[in-house]
């Protein structure tokens, strides 16, 4: 058990990090003892009452006057620090220490001591030079800037507090992000943004199409970018537009519902845009015109309602859901009377999303949201690839958005050659088998489309899923597990040879089970699977 010592205005981020890092914790009573006390900022503790003791702050405490150790605050926010090799960005106040060598956590530019390890009398004191639970209120709040996309922040402050725990001797018990049987969840999401190039006479997005599709094609033939195939692909699809709009030629934009063919299972999920001609609203105003779409949800309800019935997810592309709950509450009333669905999830249209769009979207009737992420680079907004509950919520949860197609090949984005984005889109996956979590894909209708032509970037990246071991599930069966998850409680009478785990809230039998994974001192035991089934589960270790 860890006992937490922190500020109140502190407890939601406490209470939201260890629903993301499930392990035994309460805050702390001067009447227990602990295995671990774990203090955030100035606190009153007795350090007799663990064997170890982890004081995380980033100003000088009263704690360091207790030492011959000076702490000096570091010059500005946004260090760097290193651990293991890996970087960990620190937005708020860190502070390193004088005179300390250690090559536990270091300042990367520096190299000076940011944490240190005392031990005497068998017990084990650390000091970490920054704010913890700041740290994680910004990540679920504000979220990383998109220079450092691809740190998994928030997994690296779990790491590092469980090897603290470990490598000090002492047990621990928790409950992983992964699913049992499977290495990670995968979810394969899809906007429909353009449904159909018919919509499109004479506008910019039609322009938009025949410009990237001509002229663009060949620049990325020359340059190898793209094969001779696809070019002939584009240029045909171009010379056949007249008889598209004719109607005696396939509109080859209107193929979305051929995804779970291409995935290789029914687990996918389609956000759609409600209303037609809506550009919605900004905070400042309106929304620039051209974010309004051509079609609404139900001009391709027949499509939508197929999708479904084969096993597939619709959710809600919103419009101004993000900012305005009644507005949202028409907008998911729209998805409900064409899918006969109640539980809907939503993305914003273009990822509008500001610190209050939670609250309003679950004000609205939202199940969860699914914005949280970025349009100019891949990578963990909110530093994490687990879903997690932002702090302004109280039912809500929020599953990142970590691969978008277009962040990935816009040439105003990241502007990747197809061999770069297998290597940047590859660390992701790796992170996922690593710590857990979902690796959530966003690939546009239109995407395995003329212009274009992802389609064979988009299948090797569904293979390699399979290979790495994900478990695919649509964006809402992934919430649905991580629910079970944060419903899991750990049974605090069990004696020091057991593990209880008590298990409340609704079980899904299609979902599969949680896992529960011990270490002792410097060694992580095989991981014991909790039946998804089982209201209680108590295991020996």
């Amino acid at each position: 058990m860890i006992g937490v010592v922190a500020n109140p205005s502190e407890h939601a981020a406490v209470r939201e990090f260890f629903e993301l890092f499930k392990t035994p914790w309460e805050f702390y009573h001067s009447d227990r003892q602990y295995e671990v006390l774990l203090c955030a900022g100035e606190g009153i503790f007795s350090e007799k009452t663990a064997k170890l003791v982890l004081v995380y702050g980033g100003r000088k405490l009263l704690f360091d006057g207790q030492t011959e150790l000076e702490a000096v605050p570091q010059q500005d926010h946004g260090r760097m620090l290193v651990y293991q090799q890996l970087r960990i960005p620190i937005y708020a106040d860190s502070v390193h220490f004088l005179g300390r060598k250690s090559d536990f956590l270091v300042d990367a530019e520096s190299r000076r001591a940011v944490a240190y390890l005392d031990q005497s009398d068998g017990r084990v004191v650390a000091r970490i030079g920054y704010d913890l639970f700041r740290e994680i209120g910004n990540l679920l709040t504000v979220g990383q800037p998109a220079h450092n996309a691809g740190i998994p922040t928030l997994e690296l402050h779990i790491a590092l507090l469980r090897d603290v725990i470990v490598s000090s001797g002492r047990e621990l018990v928790e409950i992983p992000p992964v699913p049992e049987g499977y290495r990670f969840i995968a979810c394969l999401t899809h906007d429909v943004d353009h449904p159909s190039i018919r919509l499109h006479k004479f506008d910019h997005t039609m322009f938009g199409f025949l410009y990237r599709a001509v002229f663009q094609s060949l620049f990325k033939l020359v340059t190898r970018q793209m094969s001779v195939r696809e070019l002939l692909v584009n240029w045909i699809a171009a010379l056949k537009l007249p008889f598209v709009y004719l109607g005696v030629a396939k509109d080859f934009w209107l193929e979305f519902d051929r995804y779970p063919q291409l995935e290789g299972c029914p687990h996918s999920s389609f956000f759609v845009i409600p209303f037609k001609d809506d550009p919605g609203r900004t905070d400042g105003g309106p929304a620039p015109k051209h974010r309004a779409s051509r079609y609404g949800a139900a001009d391709i309800a027949g499509q939508l309602r197929a999708l479904h019935a084969a096993g597939c997810e619709i959710g809600l592309h919103g419009i101004d859901a993000w900012r305005d709950s009644a507005k949202g509450r028409e907008e998911l009333e729209q998805i409900r009377r064409i899918t006969g669905m109640r539980e809907i999830g939503v993305r914003m249209h273009w990822l509008y999303h500001d610190q209050q769009s939670p609250l309003t979207l679950e004000h609205a009737g939202a199940d969860y949201d699914t914005t949280v992420g970025y349009n100019e680079a891949i990578g963990y907004r909110a530093g994490t690839p687990q879903v997690y509950k932002p702090l302004e919520a109280s039912r809500l949860l929020e599953l990142p958005l970590h691969i978008m197609d277009t962040a990935l090949f816009y040439p105003t984005r990241m502007a990747l050659s197809p061999s770069e984005a297998r290597r940047r889109v590859g660390a992701i996956i790796d992170t996922a088998v690593r710590y857990g979590g979902a690796v959530t894909v966003n690939w546009h209708d239109r995407s395995i489309a003329p212009e274009r032509c992802w389609s064979d970037f988009y299948a090797g990246l569904v293979d390699e899923l399979r290979s790495k071991g994900a478990w695919f599930a649509t964006a809402a069966e992934a919430v649905a597990w991580f629910r079970i998850r944060r419903s899991a409680s750990f049974n605090s009478a069990c004696e020091s040879a057991d593990v209880g785990v008590n298990r409340v809230g609704d079980v899904n039998q299609d979902l599969p089970g949680l896992q529960l994974r011990v270490h002792r001192g410097q060694k992580s035991h095989p991981t014991t699977t909790v039946g998804a089934g089982a209201p209680h589960v108590r295991i020996s270790v």
